[in-house]
């Protein structure tokens, strides 16, 4: 299981679109939840979060990190490590 975990925190991230409907990310953890308008997933720079239409999984190499996605891409943002947008979320907007 070393020999696992130490390729998977040496993974480079990087994430090419191409005509906003081909995506290729390098260096993913892990994901966490997808579906045809959002994919959340673990990178080893931070959480990511794409979103979209018609969103799906094309190839995806587990051992490397590699995901390859096919869809019309309308966003890509970073979140911190709880999965929260950075101000907060939700309930801090409407409680403050």
């Amino acid at each position: 299981m070393d020999k696992i975990d130490s390729v998977i925190t040496s993974l480079n991230h990087s994430i090419t679109i191409n005509e906003r409907k081909n995506i290729i990310i390098t260096g993913v953890k892990k994901i966490d939840n997808f579906d045809e308008e959002e994919f959340f997933m673990e990178t080893s720079m931070g959480n990511l979060s794409l979103k979209g239409v018609g969103l799906e999984i094309i190839k995806l190499d587990t051992y490397q990190g590699n995901v390859s996605i096919k869809g019309k891409v309308d966003s890509i943002s970073y979140t911190d490590d709880s999965g929260k947008d950075s101000n907060g979320g939700l309930f801090n907007k409407l409680f403050k």
